[in-house]
């Protein structure tokens, strides 16, 4: 008696929008980039652009610290409010120049004795943070000078750099991928080829290099007496610092046969 055939088995699924190949078919593992290999009639290059320019920054940023030690915490708290007052006060009267005032972190911290069993508070902390963004650099000197005129004010800084939306970063991208089309023509002419298609673009990396700090107020301390300097401090004279522009980009074509 025949014996009956056996049935073949179903396989899984085929996940949505992959190719159906017939199970058991031998195939990449799921997850596994395809190389991008070329062929003897359709030879591949791949190719990277890159681009640094060098251009003059668009922003500065100053950050200020307001300080203030008291022998209670009220008193410390109402001199650090004064000195803060004083310093938006100084700096808010510069309109578009100033184009961000950002209040950052504050405290208020207690000292305590080192000496004795108990813990007794010696005298109180206050601290404010602040950061100023200035896009009109004619001010900026003026304004760091003024700013470390003040009782118990740390200024740090300026810090330059370029706004987010900065067109640098685009004449940067433009420029590698120029330059990558280049490679790849000069490439291929040297085997007596031309190119055809491009297959594949990445963008690796476009970004502005690390804001490097230009110039340092140190901290200074007067007297206790917070009125006005009986004349305006000199401005400093800041030259801005030129600002690096990165861009990468991998490139992939395809290009006619060489004639070896």
């Amino acid at each position: 008696m025949d014996q009956p055939a056996e049935s073949a088995q179903p396989g899984p699924p085929p996940r949505p929008g992959a190719a159906s190949v017939p199970y058991g078919t031998p195939s990449v593992p799921y997850g596994t980039p395809s190389v991008p290999y070329g062929t003897p009639d359709t030879p591949r290059v791949a190719v990277r652009g890159e681009a640094v320019l060098e251009v003059d920054p668009e922003i500065a940023r100053l950050t200020i610290t307001v300080s203030a030690r008291g022998v209670d915490r009220r008193s410390a708290l109402d001199d650090l409010t004064r000195r803060n007052n004083q310093v938006l006060a100084l700096v808010k009267p510069y309109g578009e120049a100033v184009e961000k005032l950002e209040t950052g972190a504050f405290s208020v911290t207690p000292e305590i004795s080192p000496k004795g069993r108990h813990e007794r508070v010696r005298a109180y902390h206050g601290r404010v943070h602040l950061t100023a963004t200035l896009g009109d650099f004619t001010a900026l000197g003026e304004l760091t000078s003024r700013l470390a005129d003040l009782d118990l004010t740390r200024v740090d800084g300026p810090w330059w750099g370029l706004r987010p939306d900065s067109p640098a970063y685009g004449r940067a991208r433009q420029q590698a991928v120029r330059e990558a089309v280049q490679r790849a023509r000069e490439y291929a002419g040297a085997l007596g080829a031309r190119l055809v298609a491009l297959t594949e673009l990445a963008d690796l990396e476009a970004e502005q290099g690390p804001l490097q700090p230009v110039a340092v107020a140190a901290p200074r301390t007067r007297s206790r007496y917070d009125g006005p300097a009986e004349r305006e401090p000199a401005a400093l004279d800041l030259e801005p610092q030129r600002q690096t522009v990165y861009a990468h980009v991998n490139a992939r074509f395809t290009m006619t046969p060489p004639e070896l």
